[in-house]
């Protein structure tokens, strides 16, 4: 199962909130949905948080067994 608890802690950190990401345009209203649920994000979408969050996606996704 996926799970993005590890993003939201690292927004948490660096004092980004989910406006902003939306504001600057990381991801769109639908994408950061599927993150709250859960869902899956493409490659480019994982490839745009790190980068704009400046970190790995250890600190943005994590899976678990279920």
């Amino acid at each position: 199962m996926i799970d993005y608890t590890p993003l939201w802690q690292t927004m948490k950190e660096q004092n980004i909130t989910q406006y902003r990401l939306l504001k600057d345009g990381v991801v769109d209203n639908k994408t950061l949905d599927g993150l709250k649920h859960n869902k899956n994000i493409t490659l480019l979408t994982l490839e745009r948080l790190c980068k704009y969050l400046h970190c790995t996606p250890n600190d943005i996704v994590r899976f678990i067994e279920g």
